[in-house]
């Protein structure tokens, strides 16, 4: 099958790999899918921008647009998932793969939208399985501070008692 596909693609060129693209997205300019991004980051997070996002506009802007157009505006603001099952997609697969920083962005926004503390704990527990202690571990770590700067706390270990 894939062969087939390079054969067309070789053959027709651009026509074939345009073909793969849905209309949708040729339809739609570069800034309305950034915008559509935008809202679905807006949504998110309590109606404030990203600060991540933000920062990179500052120093890395054609970046900061990709990620909003893409990832966001083509990509997490597709139907098919509820953004409640995306979010616990996404802090699964970054704690998984050891991204604790976008993991615990992914885990505010999952508590902004009504995901509880113990279903993020539930799935820190299933990383286990696939990724390993050492990655759960790290990503347990991320989400004790990501609760504790929410309650308004001092992260990191319990202070020692002086004899």
């Amino acid at each position: 099958m894939l062969q087939q596909i390079l054969s067309q693609i070789t053959a027709t060129g651009a026509v074939v790999a345009l073909s793969f693209v849905p209309d949708a997205a040729l339809a739609q300019t570069t800034e309305e899918r950034r915008e559509r991004g935008a809202a679905v980051v807006r949504n998110l997070n309590n109606g404030m921008t990203q600060p991540n996002i933000e920062a990179m506009r500052r120093e890395f802007p054609f970046l900061a647009e990709a990620t909003e157009a893409y990832a966001l505006g083509d990509v997490w603001s597709r139907p098919a998932l509820d953004r409640r099952t995306r979010q616990l997609a996404a802090v699964a697969a970054f704690a998984a793969i050891g991204e604790t920083v976008f993991m615990k962005v992914h885990a505010g926004y999952a508590l902004n939208i009504g995901v509880s503390e113990d279903e993020l704990k539930e799935v820190i527990y299933m990383v286990t399985v696939p990724a390993g202690f050492p990655k759960a571990i790290a990503a347990s770590q991320a989400l004790a501070e990501l609760f504790a700067e929410r309650r308004g706390a001092p992260s990191g270990p319990p202070a020692r008692a002086t004899p």
